[in-house]
């Protein structure tokens, strides 16, 4: 089974210096303090909904869906 890359770093910090440790937290600050842009999210959400697997998959929500097509709330 693969690492995922949360568990490959907690593996490596015992092996860290000190120094080693404290850049890490330093650069994990950085990306954490970096404004998460909305043309990445929108980027995003248009690769999603442009990826078939995804359009499958509401597809066949849709149709699971259809029975309640006539329940009376149209026009929300």
């Amino acid at each position: 089974m693969a690492s995922s890359p949360l568990q490959t770093i907690e593996n490596q910090l015992p092996f860290l210096s000190q120094d080693e440790q404290l850049r890490l937290i330093k650069s994990l600050v950085q990306n954490l303090r970096k404004p998460v842009g909305t043309a990445d999210f929108r980027g995003e959400m248009a690769a999603m909904a442009a990826d078939p697997e995804i359009q499958a998959e509401i597809r066949q929500i849709e149709m699971e869906f259809s029975s309640t097509d006539a329940d009376g709330l149209e026009g929300m």
